[in-house]
């Protein structure tokens, strides 16, 4: 009777037992590597992490021979590209650009390569993605109490004075739907990314649009955030990146990021450099392709680096909530959502982008991180596409 009680027992339990024996191996290896400061990367093959060699040595060599079209000289390509802007100014750094360039994560691990990785090169709008970390890092300091508070009550100097700018939110300034009206470090709201038809007259007398309402891609704007954490913060932005998550995630001392020769403010009797969100005026951060594909991994391990939560996964979570204004647009990253979704992918994916196919590619779901340099935009979609095929 014993040994036939004993015998229902294990066939009660075993299925539970394996199951959990199951789960326990699945989520090991779901587990995300990450790589330490100054060592090797740690590669593997494609096939090993269940991906496609063939197919992504496809990917690779659609990457390396969809180069961006514009200029080297990325003077040049600013001002052909934004020439048409009034009182178009470079008033920031630039660099010549490399080409190709780029990585591919599997669960952490690098799978693919291709161009100089560790070449340190201007990443425009990319820059929005980091400008952003530092807002949700000043969210988990307490420095700022909540998105929805209105910036006035933070940056009281006059910047956020009057019926219309007293309205905008930090929420507002993330999601580029403020319509902030007036002038920082000598740049008009108006004057930058104009629409083609009117004139000067039109564009200075615009209506206002109720902030919240309506989504505008707009630098001045966007150094509008930084400036305004800069006050909240009171030192240098750069530094405070560095010191909670550049340097824990094991980032090189290689990467900057640069303001304007114009954009020096006086705090607290400190003169810091406010830095800009982008680089078409120049400025915005440099950085390596290895030490982007840093960046990307944290925010695919939902903040934490190891053993250590950098940045809220409340926060990593918000970035990628669609906005009011915009159902493609979080907290200044991209969306697979709405008029910019791509059919095929998951609406999960989401990515920092910047001028002349620069990307940051996040996706959750595959345990994928995808850094792009000098991509034809247009070849974006194609791209991140044939990288997925390769899991099928």
């Amino acid at each position: 009777m014993k040994r036939q009680h004993l015998k229902q027992i294990i066939n009660r339990f075993l299925p539970i037992f394996i199951l959990f024996l199951l789960t326990c191996v699945y989520s090991f290896s779901q587990e995300l590597y990450y790589p330490d400061k100054d060592k090797v990367w740690e590669q593997k093959q494609p096939e090993e992490l269940g991906l496609n060699n063939s197919k992504i040595e496809e990917a690779v060599e659609f990457a390396k021979t969809n180069e961006y079209s514009g200029a080297k000289d990325l003077r040049i390509a600013i001002l052909e590209s934004f020439g048409y802007e009034p009182y178009i100014e470079i008033v920031g750094p630039t660099k010549k650009r490399g080409g190709p360039a780029g990585v591919i994560l599997k669960d952490g691990y690098l799978v693919a390569q291709w161009g100089d990785v560790n070449r340190v090169d201007m990443t425009f709008s990319v820059t929005k993605s980091y400008l952003s970390t530092v807002a949700g890092l000043a969210i988990d300091a307490g420095l700022i109490t909540n998105v929805n508070d209105k910036v006035k009550d933070y940056v009281w100097e006059g910047t956020f004075e009057g019926k219309h700018n007293s309205k905008i939110t930090w929420d507002h300034l993330l999601t580029q739907s403020s319509d902030w009206s007036g002038s920082l470090f000598g740049m008009p709201d108006w004057a930058d990314r104009p629409p083609r038809e009117g004139g000067i007259d039109d564009w200075k007398n615009r209506e206002l649009m109720e902030p919240g309402t309506v989504f505008e891609y707009n630098d001045v704007r966007v150094n509008l955030l930084a400036y305004s954490l800069l006050q909240v913060w009171r030192r240098s932005l750069p530094e405070v990146l560095k010191e909670k998550i550049m340097d824990p995630i094991g980032a090189s001392t290689t990467w900057r990021w640069y303001g304007y020769e114009t954009s020096w403010v006086d705090v607290d009797g400190y003169q810091i450099q406010s830095v800009s969100g982008g680089g078409h005026s120049g400025g915005g951060v440099f950085i390596s392709a290895l030490d982007h594909a840093r960046f990307g991994l944290l925010f695919l391990g939902n903040g934490k680096w190891k053993n250590k939560q950098l940045i809220s996964e409340d926060w990593v979570k918000q970035v990628q909530h669609p906005s009011k204004a915009n159902e493609s647009y979080g907290y200044m990253w991209w969306l697979n959502r709405g008029g910019r979704s791509i059919d095929g992918v998951p609406k999960t994916v989401y990515s920092a982008a910047g001028f002349g196919g620069n990307y940051i590619i996040v996706d959750q779901e595959h345990n994928l991180v995808i850094v792009t340099r000098w991509l034809d935009p247009s070849k974006f979609a194609e791209l991140l596409k044939m990288v997925l095929v390769s899991l099928e």
